[in-house]
Protein backbone atom coordinates (compact mmCIF):
# COMPACT_ATOMS: atom_id res chain seq x y z
CA UNK A 1 0.00 0.00 0.00
CA UNK A 2 1.11 3.58 -0.67
CA UNK A 3 0.85 6.40 1.87
CA UNK A 4 -2.67 7.29 0.67
CA UNK A 5 -3.87 3.71 1.06
CA UNK A 6 -3.96 2.85 -2.64
CA UNK A 7 -2.17 -0.28 -3.92
CA UNK A 8 1.53 0.35 -4.65
CA UNK A 9 1.15 -0.43 -8.35
CA UNK A 10 -1.26 2.47 -8.97
CA UNK A 11 1.59 4.99 -8.96
CA UNK A 12 3.58 2.76 -11.30
CA UNK A 13 0.63 2.61 -13.69
CA UNK A 14 0.28 6.39 -13.73
CA UNK A 15 4.00 6.87 -14.36
CA UNK A 16 4.08 4.30 -17.16
CA UNK A 17 1.03 5.81 -18.86
CA UNK A 18 2.63 9.25 -18.67
CA UNK A 19 5.85 7.93 -20.20
CA UNK A 20 3.91 6.24 -22.99
CA UNK A 21 2.20 9.54 -23.81
CA UNK A 22 5.52 11.37 -23.72
CA UNK A 23 7.77 9.03 -25.72
CA UNK A 24 5.38 6.67 -27.52
CA UNK A 25 5.14 2.90 -27.60
CA UNK A 26 8.21 2.36 -29.79
CA UNK A 27 10.45 3.61 -26.98
CA UNK A 28 9.09 1.14 -24.42
CA UNK A 29 10.45 -2.37 -23.92
CA UNK A 30 8.09 -5.27 -24.61
CA UNK A 31 7.27 -5.91 -20.95
CA UNK A 32 6.16 -2.32 -20.36
CA UNK A 33 4.02 -2.25 -23.50
CA UNK A 34 2.45 -5.51 -22.36
CA UNK A 35 1.87 -4.02 -18.91
CA UNK A 36 -0.01 -1.11 -20.50
CA UNK A 37 -2.28 -3.57 -22.28
CA UNK A 38 -2.85 -5.59 -19.11
CA UNK A 39 -3.64 -2.53 -16.93
CA UNK A 40 -7.18 -2.31 -18.27
CA UNK A 41 -7.67 -6.06 -18.59
CA UNK A 42 -6.56 -6.81 -15.01
CA UNK A 43 -7.41 -3.67 -13.02
CA UNK A 44 -6.94 -4.94 -9.44
CA UNK A 45 -3.58 -6.67 -9.56
CA UNK A 46 0.07 -5.86 -10.11
CA UNK A 47 0.53 -6.95 -13.73
CA UNK A 48 4.33 -6.56 -14.03
CA UNK A 49 4.99 -10.18 -12.89
CA UNK A 50 2.30 -11.41 -15.30
CA UNK A 51 3.82 -9.47 -18.21
CA UNK A 52 7.30 -10.79 -17.44
CA UNK A 53 6.05 -14.38 -17.15
CA UNK A 54 4.24 -14.11 -20.50
CA UNK A 55 7.42 -12.86 -22.15
CA UNK A 56 9.51 -15.53 -20.44
CA UNK A 57 7.26 -18.23 -21.86
CA UNK A 58 6.58 -16.85 -25.32
CA UNK A 59 9.49 -14.55 -26.13
CA UNK A 60 8.23 -11.23 -27.50
CA UNK A 61 5.19 -8.95 -27.40
CA UNK A 62 4.13 -10.26 -30.82
CA UNK A 63 4.55 -13.87 -29.73
CA UNK A 64 2.41 -13.27 -26.64
CA UNK A 65 -0.42 -11.94 -28.80
CA UNK A 66 -0.09 -14.85 -31.24
CA UNK A 67 0.26 -17.59 -28.60
CA UNK A 68 -2.46 -20.27 -28.48
CA UNK A 69 -5.30 -19.37 -26.13
CA UNK A 70 -4.95 -22.53 -24.05
CA UNK A 71 -1.26 -21.85 -23.42
CA UNK A 72 -1.91 -18.23 -22.46
CA UNK A 73 -4.39 -19.38 -19.83
CA UNK A 74 -1.72 -21.53 -18.22
CA UNK A 75 -0.23 -18.29 -16.88
CA UNK A 76 -1.51 -17.28 -13.44
CA UNK A 77 -3.77 -14.24 -13.78
CA UNK A 78 -4.71 -14.83 -17.41
CA UNK A 79 -8.32 -15.90 -17.84
CA UNK A 80 -10.66 -16.29 -20.79
CA UNK A 81 -11.65 -12.60 -20.87
CA UNK A 82 -8.02 -11.45 -20.94
CA UNK A 83 -7.22 -13.93 -23.72
CA UNK A 84 -10.16 -12.66 -25.78
CA UNK A 85 -8.95 -9.08 -25.47
CA UNK A 86 -5.38 -10.06 -26.38
CA UNK A 87 -6.73 -11.81 -29.47
CA UNK A 88 -8.70 -8.68 -30.42
CA UNK A 89 -5.46 -6.67 -30.22
CA UNK A 90 -3.68 -9.32 -32.32
CA UNK A 91 -6.43 -9.17 -34.96
CA UNK A 92 -6.26 -5.36 -35.00
CA UNK A 93 -2.49 -5.46 -35.49
CA UNK A 94 -2.82 -7.86 -38.38
CA UNK A 95 -5.53 -5.71 -39.97
CA UNK A 96 -3.29 -2.65 -39.79
CA UNK A 97 -0.40 -4.43 -41.48
CA UNK A 98 -2.71 -6.00 -44.05
CA UNK A 99 -4.01 -2.53 -44.89
CA UNK A 100 -0.51 -1.51 -45.97
CA UNK A 101 -0.44 -4.45 -48.37
CA UNK A 102 -3.99 -4.11 -49.70
CA UNK A 103 -3.75 -0.45 -50.73
CA UNK A 104 -0.56 -0.81 -52.77
CA UNK A 105 0.77 -2.81 -55.66
CA UNK A 106 2.22 -5.78 -53.85
CA UNK A 107 5.49 -6.06 -55.75
CA UNK A 108 6.29 -2.39 -55.15
CA UNK A 109 5.84 -2.73 -51.38
CA UNK A 110 7.69 -5.97 -50.68
CA UNK A 111 8.65 -4.94 -47.15
CA UNK A 112 4.96 -4.51 -46.29
CA UNK A 113 4.24 -7.98 -47.69
CA UNK A 114 6.94 -9.54 -45.52
CA UNK A 115 5.78 -7.61 -42.44
CA UNK A 116 2.22 -8.75 -43.01
CA UNK A 117 3.19 -12.38 -43.52
CA UNK A 118 5.31 -12.39 -40.38
CA UNK A 119 2.59 -10.73 -38.31
CA UNK A 120 0.00 -13.19 -39.55
CA UNK A 121 1.96 -16.43 -39.36
CA UNK A 122 5.47 -16.34 -37.90
CA UNK A 123 4.47 -17.12 -34.32
CA UNK A 124 1.82 -19.78 -34.93
CA UNK A 125 2.30 -23.19 -33.33
CA UNK A 126 0.98 -25.09 -36.36
CA UNK A 127 1.92 -24.91 -40.00
CA UNK A 128 -0.37 -22.86 -42.23
CA UNK A 129 -0.36 -22.32 -45.98
CA UNK A 130 -1.87 -19.13 -47.38
CA UNK A 131 -2.15 -17.56 -50.80
CA UNK A 132 -1.96 -13.95 -51.92
CA UNK A 133 -3.91 -13.63 -55.18
CA UNK A 134 -2.88 -10.72 -57.43
CA UNK A 135 -4.46 -9.01 -60.44
CA UNK A 136 -2.69 -7.94 -63.66
CA UNK A 137 -1.29 -4.85 -61.92
CA UNK A 138 -0.08 -6.95 -58.99
CA UNK A 139 -2.74 -5.50 -56.71
CA UNK A 140 -4.03 -7.79 -53.97
CA UNK A 141 -7.35 -9.44 -54.89
CA UNK A 142 -7.58 -11.81 -51.94
CA UNK A 143 -5.58 -13.30 -49.10
CA UNK A 144 -6.77 -16.76 -48.13
CA UNK A 145 -5.65 -19.55 -45.85
CA UNK A 146 -5.82 -22.66 -47.98
CA UNK A 147 -4.68 -25.25 -45.50
CA UNK A 148 -3.78 -25.61 -41.84
CA UNK A 149 -1.89 -28.63 -40.68
CA UNK A 150 0.07 -30.14 -37.84
CA UNK A 151 3.18 -28.85 -36.11
CA UNK A 152 5.40 -29.60 -39.09
CA UNK A 153 3.22 -30.52 -42.07
CA UNK A 154 0.50 -28.99 -44.20
CA UNK A 155 -0.90 -30.86 -47.22
CA UNK A 156 -0.95 -28.65 -50.33
CA UNK A 157 -2.62 -29.68 -53.57
CA UNK A 158 -1.31 -27.76 -56.60
CA UNK A 159 -4.47 -28.16 -58.69
CA UNK A 160 -6.62 -26.79 -55.86
CA UNK A 161 -4.34 -23.76 -55.60
CA UNK A 162 -4.59 -23.01 -59.32
CA UNK A 163 -8.33 -23.73 -59.40
CA UNK A 164 -8.88 -21.08 -56.75
CA UNK A 165 -6.72 -18.60 -58.69
CA UNK A 166 -8.90 -19.15 -61.76
CA UNK A 167 -12.08 -18.66 -59.72
CA UNK A 168 -10.77 -15.28 -58.56
CA UNK A 169 -9.47 -14.32 -62.04
CA UNK A 170 -6.03 -13.89 -60.50
CA UNK A 171 -3.04 -13.35 -62.78
CA UNK A 172 -0.39 -14.14 -60.20
CA UNK A 173 0.21 -15.76 -56.84
CA UNK A 174 2.48 -15.41 -53.86
CA UNK A 175 2.68 -18.55 -51.74
CA UNK A 176 3.28 -18.15 -48.02
CA UNK A 177 3.67 -20.62 -45.20
CA UNK A 178 5.22 -20.74 -41.75
CA UNK A 179 7.69 -23.02 -40.04
CA UNK A 180 6.63 -23.41 -36.37
CA UNK A 181 10.18 -24.54 -35.56
CA UNK A 182 11.22 -20.93 -36.09
CA UNK A 183 13.79 -21.68 -38.82
CA UNK A 184 12.49 -20.45 -42.20
CA UNK A 185 14.98 -22.48 -44.26
CA UNK A 186 13.08 -24.12 -47.17
CA UNK A 187 12.83 -27.89 -47.06
CA UNK A 188 13.13 -30.12 -50.16
CA UNK A 189 9.35 -30.68 -49.87
CA UNK A 190 8.75 -26.90 -49.90
CA UNK A 191 10.78 -26.53 -53.09
CA UNK A 192 9.13 -29.54 -54.78
CA UNK A 193 5.62 -28.34 -53.95
CA UNK A 194 6.36 -24.83 -55.26
CA UNK A 195 7.69 -26.14 -58.55
CA UNK A 196 4.63 -28.39 -58.94
CA UNK A 197 2.29 -25.42 -58.48
CA UNK A 198 4.32 -23.41 -61.02
CA UNK A 199 4.06 -26.25 -63.55
CA UNK A 200 0.28 -26.37 -63.24
CA UNK A 201 -0.14 -22.59 -63.21
CA UNK A 202 2.12 -21.58 -66.11
CA UNK A 203 0.08 -23.07 -69.02
CA UNK A 204 -2.97 -21.22 -67.67
CA UNK A 205 -1.21 -17.84 -67.67
CA UNK A 206 -0.82 -17.63 -63.89
CA UNK A 207 2.55 -16.52 -62.55
CA UNK A 208 3.95 -17.64 -59.19
CA UNK A 209 6.02 -14.64 -58.09
CA UNK A 210 7.50 -16.22 -54.98
CA UNK A 211 7.10 -18.59 -52.08
CA UNK A 212 7.82 -16.92 -48.74
CA UNK A 213 8.51 -18.96 -45.62
CA UNK A 214 8.27 -17.19 -42.28
CA UNK A 215 9.36 -18.14 -38.78
CA UNK A 216 10.41 -16.56 -35.51
CA UNK A 217 13.99 -16.34 -36.77
CA UNK A 218 13.11 -14.42 -39.95
CA UNK A 219 11.91 -15.24 -43.43
CA UNK A 220 13.13 -16.92 -46.61
CA UNK A 221 12.23 -16.25 -50.24
CA UNK A 222 12.57 -19.18 -52.63
CA UNK A 223 12.99 -16.71 -55.48
CA UNK A 224 15.60 -14.74 -53.55
CA UNK A 225 17.48 -17.97 -52.86
CA UNK A 226 17.24 -18.85 -56.59
CA UNK A 227 15.40 -22.07 -55.79
CA UNK A 228 12.62 -21.29 -58.27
Amino acid sequence: MSDDGSPHYHGHRDRLRARFLQVGGDALPDYELLELVLFRLIPRRDVKPIAKELLRRFGTFAEVLAAPSARLMEVDGIGANVVTDLKVIEAAARRLVKGDVAKRQVLSSWTSVIDYCRAAMAFMDKEQFRLLFLDKRNGLIADEVQQSGTVDHTPVYPREVVKRALELSASALILVHNHPSGDPTPSPADIKMTREIMEVAKPLGITVHDHIIVGREGHASLKGLKLI
